[in-house]
């Protein structure tokens, strides 16, 4: 199953539509249904609740019984982690292990950085499935709402100030659409290439009608930089 949610991983089970089933065996509880247990009955959720707690030791020890594959540890962190959710003291655990009582403290604090990782790295794939931002340029100067862009917002200014052949008379005083349209200009320069400014020029005028004031523009907002003497341009990554 895809797309499950730390929250599915800590209870050890998912709803899907109507249903509850278990991460790790077949077992499906319908919601709205009652499933006996000992001398009572459990309604859909508790019952997995019970299930995942009897059936796989709960949610913890199933995690830990995946495959590295899954978990992405290796098998000393599973092994160190088991001996972890044990409670047992690190003294102890490096007796059992065999390695010294520093040893277990580093592995502690190399787990907290990887859970530190894997928190950054979640946020960034959560972020990543909800794309309704635009990012702004890698070279932005003075990040604020002007770059607070989505992709709507960015269709009707193109669409407004462009005509039918992309080319832009008039620049907006507001700085969103402003930006809006140079980061369009911008993207008919490659990265690989320094322009001189006759070259620069002849480009900008094909698209704009100022080219003069996108020039400048593009180097002020950080889409471009140039040479000191100004005769060499290129498109900043």
């Amino acid at each position: 199953m895809d797309n499950l949610s730390v929250a599915d991983y800590t209870r050890g089970f998912y709803q899907q539509e109507e249903k509850y089933h278990c991460l790790y065996c077949e077992t499906v509880a319908e919601s709205g249904c009652v499933y006996p247990y000992e001398e009572k009955f459990l309604q859909a959720e508790k019952f997995m609740q019970v299930h995942v707690a009897e059936k796989h030791q709960g949610p913890l020890a199933a995690l830990l019984q995946l495959s590295k594959e899954e978990t992405g540890l290796s098998e000393t962190q599973q092994e160190i982690l088991t001996l972890f959710a044990q409670n047992i003291e690190d003294k102890f655990i490096a007796q059992r292990l065999g390695v010294t009582t520093s040893t277990v403290r580093n592995h502690r604090f190399k787990l907290k950085e990887k859970q530190r990782q894997a928190q950054v790295f979640l946020s960034i794939m959560t972020l990543l499935a909800q794309p309704d931002m635009l990012l702004p340029h890698r070279n932005a100067k003075m990040l604020d709402d002007r770059y607070n862009i989505t992709p709507e917002e960015q269709q009707k200014v193109l669409a407004t100030y462009r005509d039918e052949k992309g080319y832009i008379k008039t620049l907006p005083a507001k700085e969103k659409r402003k930006l809006i349209l140079l980061a369009d200009i911008v993207s008919h320069f490659e990265f690989n290439k320094n322009y001189h400014e006759t070259a620069l020029n002849e480009i900008l005028q094909q698209y704009v009608a100022d080219f003069v004031t996108v020039r400048r523009y593009l180097i002020e907002y950080g889409f471009m930089a140039r040479t000191k003497d100004g005769s060499s341009y290129w498109r900043v990554n």
